[in-house]
């Protein structure tokens, strides 16, 4: 059982079982649009707000996930059991309309951000539960690295930060090995999960963001040092 609270963003996950076939890339397949998301993906509602809207749609030919937020906020939620020593790199693309003018990733009020991308870490005792959030940041600076106002243990990196790239398919490549041992201090744990987001419920605010491409890349064995972001 998966058991994910997103609400004021403490993020708390109890993870049992769950697997991914070992490959080069472990790719978090969105589904199909006529289908609909596919069942590998879970959407955690709160029940103080009306959850963040997503659906699946076709962009140059290529499916990928819309969401839309007008004073909501909901998750999509993705099982994982994975060894980062053996696939460090988690890679995606994302575009965002425009940031929230009021948000503020120091602040809980101004705690929303138009997409992030979430690894999570599970502990059996679930306040020690830590996780990466890879934020497009609204006034963060880009590379900065901040505990989230709500869960220290949820660290918010502004991985874009501002208007100058909205409205423009980005690429992204994280190590997230590396990221954690500079963030946490040690190597990290199994991945329980992989998570995105969309939320204007701290704000009242409005955004919409797309996401695709998600995939974690195994470790290049034979460069110096292996593990690497292209």
């Amino acid at each position: 059982m998966l058991l994910i609270c997103f609400r004021q963003i403490v993020l708390i996950l109890m993870l049992m079982g769950g697997s991914l076939v070992q490959a080069a890339d472990l790719r978090l397949s969105f589904g199909d649009p006529e289908q609909g998301i596919a069942d590998g993906w879970r959407e955690q509602h709160f029940r103080a707000t009306d959850p963040t809207q997503y659906r699946l749609l076709e962009d140059g030919g290529e499916v990928v996930l819309q969401a839309e937020s007008r004073k909501q906020a909901s998750g999509l939620v993705y099982e994982i059991d994975v060894d980062l020593a053996s696939y460090p790199i988690l890679v995606w693309r994302w575009k965002v309309e425009g940031i929230i003018p009021a948000g503020n990733a120091l602040t809980r009020e101004g705690d929303d951000y138009p997409a992030r991308v979430y690894v999570v870490f599970p502990h059996w005792f679930k306040p020690k539960t830590r996780s990466i959030n890879y934020i497009w940041a609204n006034r963060l600076a880009q590379g900065e690295v901040v505990p989230n106002p709500f869960f220290g243990n949820a660290r918010m990196m502004a991985v874009q930060s501002g208007n100058e790239r909205a409205g423009t398919w980005i690429t992204e490549c994280r190590n997230v090995y590396q990221d954690y041992r500079e963030i946490f201090g040690d190597a990290p744990p199994t991945a329980g999960a992989i998570a995105l987001m969309t939320d204007t419920d701290n704000t009242g605010g409005e955004a919409r963001a797309w996401y695709a491409d998600i995939r974690l890349v195994a470790a290049d064995k034979d460069a110096d040092p292996p593990l690497y972001c292209p």
